[in-house]
C-alpha cells in the first residue's frame, strides 16, 4: 500500500514536470512504475555542473532497500534539487541503464548595487535584503529584495516609492544586480479626527497621541509621517488616557486611514467609545496568604475612596503590592486587582486580591540584540535573576526601566517554558540606536543676551551605561564651560554618582555692574526612594572672584558721597576737584560697598553639603498638564572654606486641568538665608529676585537696593523671599495643534527683604559718610500680564508681558520678558 502511494505521488509530480520543462521520452519512461526505473546511486551521471560538486548533486538521490532508487525517490531528488535554489533547470533521463542527471546552474551575483536612493544609505540597504555579492542568483529572491526596499522606505513616510531591479549580464555565468529606486517624496497625516469623543475635545486628544497632522514645520520633526505602526501604539495611548481619568468602559473601536490622492496625505480617523466615568466607591485587601494579612499591604495603593478610577494608579498599587509581599518572604504572591461597577453611582468598588501563585522559577534570562551595550548593563535593570521565584510585576518594571535608558529603539521581554514545568525562560530581545549627542545650540534672552553653546554627549559611554557630556558656551553676558560625568550604578547599588567640573564667567551688563569669575566641582548621588520620589546629596566647591571697572573701585577707605573734600584733603589724597560737583571720587560713578569688600577680600571659596527632595507626578516632564511637583533643598556652605551659611528653599507647582483644554497652574515658592557665625552674610549669597519670583520686574530687580548717590545703585538681595502665581494657560484654538503656540494670563505675588550684608566699610562698623545708605521694605509686589508659549521646532520659546501693580520706589521694572532658545 505505501509503495503505490508513493508511485502514484511519483506519477503526479513526473507529470507536472512535463508540463512545465522540457523533458525527453526517456524521462517520462523513467519516472514511470517500471523495472527499468530501479536504479542505483552508483549508476547516476551528473552533467552541466560547474560549481557544484558531482557528489553533492548525487546525495540527493536516497536509495531505498537493497541500494534501489524507484520512481518515487527520483521524484523526491528532483524536487529537493529544485528546493536548494541553486539550478536554474534540472533534468534527469535514463540512457542506456544510467541515469543521467543534467543541471542548468543558476548564476552568481557579481555585484549589488542602488540607484537613486539618497533618503536611505546603500549599507542599510544591504543590510535588509538577500542577494548578496557572490551568492546565487535567484529571481524569487530579487523581487522579495526589491518588496523589502519598498517597505524600508513606506515606514518613513515614502509610500509613492518605486523599486525596480535591474539584472545585467556578464561573462562567466555571473550577473551584476541593480536595484533602481524612485523615493518619491514623503507622505504625511494631512488629518487626525476622532468621533465619539464627548469628554475631551479632539484637541486635547491630539496631545496624547504621537501622530501629528502636517504643517509648515513638519519638515523639523517625524511625527507627521504616516506610519501604520505609530497609529497602532496611538490607540493604546488614547485608551490608556481615558482608563486614567476615570472611563473604565472604553473601547478604541477602530483607527481608520485613508489615502486622499488630493491632499496627497493619509486621514486618520480614531473611533472611541468612551462610556461613563467612574470614582472609587470602596478599596478592599484580602489575602488568601497563610500569615500574610492583606490590610498591611493598605499603605502601598495609591487608590482612595472617592477619587476618580485611576487604571495607573491601580497598576502602580499591584506591582508594589507584589514587591512588598515579595521582600516579607512571599515570593509566589500574586496581587490582582478586581473592580465591580455601580451603573448607577457610577462608581467602582477596587479590591487587591492577594492570593498563592504558581511555583514557578527563573531558569534563564537571554538577551538578544545587544551589540554594544554590555549584558551586565541590561542585567542590573532586573530585580530578579536565574534560580529567582518567577514575578511579573518585577519582569513588568524591568521592562520600563530598559525602555526608560534610552538606549533602546524596541525592547520586548516574553517568556517561554524551560526545561520542566516549573521554570520558565526569560527572553529580553532589544534592537539598540545610536546614544551619541552633538548638539549646537543658541537663544536669546533679555537678561542674558544671545548665547551660543556646542556640546558633545554620550549616553551610553563604551557600552556600559555611563554618561559623559562636554560643553563649551559663549554668550553676550554668559562664558564658560562644562564636563560632566555620571556613574547611574555606583558599586552595583542603584544609586547615581554624578561629577562636574565647570567654570562660568557672568559680564556686568545693564542690572548688575560687576564681573563674576566661578571655578567650581560639584560631586552628587541620586536616590530613587520611589517611583515619584528621589532624594540627591551633593557637595559643591567653587571659587568666586569679581572684577570691575577701575573708575568702579576708586573710593576704597575714604569719606562717602556726601563728603565734600576741602583742597587741603584732596590734595592729600590725589582728588581733582573740577566738576566733582561735590562727589568727590564719586563723580565718576562707583560700585557699592558690598561689591567693593568683595573685591578687596580677594577670591573666596565656598565648601557646601546640601541635598534636594523632588516629589514629581507630572503627567509630562516637558509640558504638564496635570500633577504636581515639589522640590525643598537645603545647603550648609562651612565645610571648610571662606564662607558660612544655611540655605533654605522650596518650590511648589501644581498643575490642573480645567475646561475646553485649559489648564491652571499654581506656584508657590520661598526661601531663607540663615547666617551662621559672627560675620556678615557676602551680598553674592543673598537670593536675588527678579521676573523668576514676579514677571514684571528687571533681573535682580526687587528686593533691597543700594540707594548711595553716586553710585551704580547694585541690588543687594535679601535673606528672605516668598512668592506665589496663579496662570491659566489656553490653546488658540483657531490654530492648528501643531503649530504648538498657547497663550496665559497670570498673576503674579512675591517679596524678598532682610539684606544680612556688609553696610561699612571700617572695621569698627560705623554708618554715616563711611557707609551704606540702601533701601530694604518687605512689602508685596504683584503684577498680571500675558504671555505667549510656543513650543516650537526651534525650541521652547516664551514670551512675557507684565505690568506690575505694587512696587518699591526702588524697584526696577522690566514689562516685557523674552527667553528660548534651540539645539539643531
Amino acid at each position: 500500500m505505501k509503495v503505490g502511494m508513493r508511485v502514484l505521488r511519483g506519477g503526479i509530480f513526473a507529470a507536472l514536470v512535463m508540463m512545465a520543462v522540457p523533458v525527453t521520452s526517456g524521462v517520462a519512461a523513467l519516472l514511470l512504475p517500471s523495472p527499468a526505473a530501479a536504479q542505483t546511486a552508483s549508476s547516476i551521471v551528473v552533467e552541466g555542473n560547474r560549481r557544484v560538486e558531482a557528489d553533492t548533486i548525487r546525495s540527493y538521490f536516497k536509495p531505498g532497500p537493497g541500494g534501489r532508487l524507484d520512481s518515487g525517490r527520483i521524484d523526491d531528488a528532483l524536487k529537493a534539487l529544485y528546493e536548494t535554489g541553486l539550478f536554474q533547470d534540472v533534468k534527469i533521463n535514463n540512457v542506456g541503464g544510467r541515469i543521467v542527471v543534467t543541471v542548468v546552474e543558476n548564476q552568481v551575483i557579481g555585484r549589488v548595487a542602488f540607484e537613486g536612493n539618497k533618503k536611505v544609505k546603500d549599507d542599510q540597504l544591504s543590510a535588509e535584503i538577500q542577494s548578496k555579492p557572490r551568492g546565487t542568483f535567484s529571481r524569487p529572491m530579487v523581487q522579495a529584495d526589491a518588496q523589502r526596499i519598498a517597505e524600508i522606505y513606506r515606514r518613513s513616510g515614502r509610500y509613492d516609492v518605486r523599486v525596480v531591479p535591474q539584472v545585467i549580464e556578464q561573462p562567466n555565468n555571473r550577473v551584476d544586480l541593480v536595484f533602481e529606486v524612485t523615493e518619491g517624496s514623503k507622505t504625511g497625516v494631512k488629518t487626525i479626527n476622532f468621533v465619539g469623543n464627548n469628554a475631551y475635545s479632539s484637541y486635547r486628544l491630539k496631545d496624547v497621541i504621537k501622530t501629528h497632522e502636517s504643517n509648515l514645520l513638519s519638515f523639523l520633526a517625524s511625527g507627521d509621517i504616516y506610519d501604520p505602526d505609530r497609529v497602532e501604539a496611538d490607540r493604546d495611548l488614547i485608551r490608556r488616557f481615558y482608563l486614567k481619568n476615570g472611563y473604565a468602559d472604553v473601547q478604541v473601536v477602530a483607527a481608520l486611514t485613508e489615502y486622499d490622492p488630493q491632499g496627497k496625505g493619509f486621514i486618520v480617523t480614531f473611533q472611541i467609545e468612551e462610556g461613563q466615568q467612574y470614582r472609587v466607591g470602596s478599596v478592599n485587601f484580602r489575602s488568601t496568604v497563610p500569615s500574610l494579612d492583606g490590610n498591611s499591604l493598605a499603605s502601598l495603593s495609591r487608590v482612595s475612596v472617592g477619587s476618580v478610577y485611576n487604571a495607573e494608579a491601580i497598576e502602580k498599587s499591584v506591582e508594589e503590592m507584589q514587591i512588598e509581599a515579595s521582600r516579607r518572604g512571599y515570593a509566589f504572591a500574586v496581587v490582582r486587582p478586581s473592580g465591580e461597577r455601580n451603573f448607577e453611582n457610577r462608581t467602582v468598588a477596587i479590591v487587591f486580591n492577594v492570593d498563592e501563585g504558581p511555583r514557578t522559577y527563573i531558569e534563564r534570562i537571554n538577551i538578544r540584540g545587544n551589540t554594544r551595550t554590555r549584558d551586565y548593563v541590561i542585567r542590573r535593570e532586573f530585580d530578579l535573576s536565574e534560580g529567582d521565584a518567577y514575578n511579573r510585576a518585577l519582569v513588568d518594571r524591568a521592562e520600563r526601566r530598559l525602555k526608560n535608558l534610552d538606549y533602546f529603539k524596541t525592547v520586548k521581554i516574553t517568556t517561554e517554558p524551560g526545561s520542566s514545568s516549573d521554570r520558565v525562560v526569560l527572553n529580553v530581545d532589544l534592537e539598540e540606536k545610536s546614544t551619541g549627542e552633538f548638539s549646537v545650540s543658541g537663544g536669546y534672552s533679555t537678561s542674558d543676551g544671545f548665547l551660543g553653546e556646542v556640546s558633545v554627549a554620550e549616553r551610553n559611554l563604551l557600552g556600559r551605561g555611563l554618561y559623559a557630556k562636554a560643553a563649551v558656551s559663549y554668550g553676550q553676558y554668559t562664558r564658560g564651560y562644562s564636563l560632566s560625568f555620571v556613574e547611574p550604578y555606583l558599586l552595583d547599588y542603584r544609586v547615581a554618582l554624578g561629577i562636574d567640573i565647570y567654570q562660568r564667567q557672568q559680564l556686568a551688563n545693564n542690572y548688575v555692574s560687576y564681573n563674576t569669575k566661578t571655578l567650581g566641582f560639584n560631586t552628587r548621588l541620586g536616590f530613587a526612594l520611589r517611583e515619584d520620589l528621589t532624594l540627591q546629596l551633593r557637595y559643591s566647591l567653587y571659587q568666586q572672584d569679581i572684577t570691575l571697572p577701575a573708575n568702579y573701585a576708586n573710593c576704597n577707605n575714604i569719606p562717602g558721597p556726601s563728603f565734600n573734600p576741602t583742597p587741603a584733603f584732596a590734595s592729600a589724597n590725589g582728588i581733582s576737584l573740577a566738576s566733582t560737583n561735590g562727589l568727590g571720587c564719586y563723580a565718576d560713578g562707583e560700585a557699592s560697598l558690598p561689591i567693593r569688600k568683595e573685591l578687596a577680600a580677594g577670591r573666596s571659596l565656598t565648601s557646601a553639603l546640601g541635598y534636594t527632595l523632588t516629589f514629581n507626578t507630572l503627567d509630562n516632564n516637558k509640558n504638564p498638564t496635570s500633577g504636581l511637583l515639589v522640590d525643598f533643598r537645603q545647603d550648609f556652605a562651612g565645610v571648610g572654606g571662606d564662607v558660612s551659611y544655611l540655605k533654605s528653599t522650596g518650590d511648589v507647582k501644581y498643575f490642573q486641568p480645567l475646561v475646553a483644554d485649559i489648564v491652571g497652574l499654581i506656584h508657590l515658592q520661598g526661601g531663607v538665608l540663615n547666617k551662621i557665625g559672627s560675620d556678615d552674610l557676602r551680598m553674592l549669597d543673598h537670593f536675588q529676585m527678579g521676573p523668576q519670583l514676579v514677571r514684571g520686574f528687571a533681573p535682580q530687580g526687587i528686593g533691597p537696593r543700594d540707594v548711595t548717590n553716586g553710585t551704580t545703585n547694585d541690588a543687594l538681595g535679601g535673606t528672605m523671599f516668598w512668592g506665589a502665581s496663579a496662570e491659566l494657560q489656553m490653546p488658540f484654538w483657531f490654530l492648528p495643534k501643531e503649530v504648538g503656540l498657547k497663550g496665559a494670563v497670570y498673576a503674579d505675588a512675591g517679596s524678598l527683604w532682610n539684606y544680612k550684608g556688609p553696610t561699612s566699610w571700617a572695621q569698627t562698623g560705623e554708618v554715616g559718610p563711611y557707609g551704606l545708605d540702601y533701601k530694604d521694605e518687605n512689602m508685596v509686589r504683584s503684577s498680571v500680564g500675558v504671555g505667549l508659549i510656543w513650543a516650537s521646532p526651534f525650541g521652547p520659546l516664551r514670551f512675557d508681558y507684565a505690568i506690575p501693580l505694587s512696587k518699591a520706589s526702588y524697584d526696577r521694572v522690566q514689562q516685557f520678558r523674552f527667553g528660548g532658545g534651540t539645539t539643531f
